[in-house]
């Protein structure tokens, strides 16, 4: 749902967001309008929670970073762009956490999951948007289509199916989980 078709700031959408109506609501802010991102079905939640949990026990056996779910995230900079990817990751562990608005950078791995609504143009639109911003891995996650596509800057994008092992190359080293896995039930 596109809020009002207008270009937004950072500012205003900030300002948009903090109003009392809006505070449990999921909004992004993609080339100055706001869109809401919709509710996530069970599925994705399902989904979504068999990616965190492998990925959050092999990091903290490895001490390899952090990841975190719905988080904002925005360029300094960029006064039209605050995205908001479904899991977040993120390499550097010496960073402060930020306690309020959104991270001043893009993670160094964005997961989207694809929801009923959200269209492929919109999604594959996004992986870009996170790679020409310092994002160095994008997985899109398809639970209809039970696939994966993985964007790396300057490389092809492969697309993985339930036969596949997923892994984190050179960003999550020594991580894998098999396709089917993040599918289950």
């Amino acid at each position: 749902m596109v809020v009002e078709k207008k270009l937004y700031t950072v500012e205003a959408f900030e300002a948009f967001t903090a109003l009392p109506q809006n505070r449990d609501r999921h909004f992004e802010l993609i080339h100055g309008e706001i869109v809401e991102k919709s509710m996530p079905t069970q599925r994705q939640g399902i989904v979504a929670a068999n990616i965190i949990t492998p990925i959050h026990v092999h990091t903290k056996q490895h001490n390899l970073g952090r990841i975190a779910s719905e988080v904002r995230h925005r360029m300094p900079g960029d006064q039209h762009n605050a995205r908001q990817p479904d899991i977040a990751f993120y390499a550097d562990t010496t960073t402060p956490v930020v306690e309020k608005g959104a991270v001043l950078r893009m993670p160094d791995l964005a997961i989207e999951i694809k929801s009923p609504d959200d269209s492929l143009r919109e999604l594959r639109e996004k992986a870009h948007y996170y790679l020409d911003n310092g994002t160095r891995l994008v997985w899109l996650v398809y639970p209809e289509k039970r696939l994966i596509e993985v964007y790396a800057k300057g490389k092809d994008v492969d697309i993985l199916t339930e036969n596949d092992m997923l892994d984190g190359g050179d960003l999550l080293p020594g991580f894998s989980l098999p396709v089917r896995d993040i599918f289950a039930d």
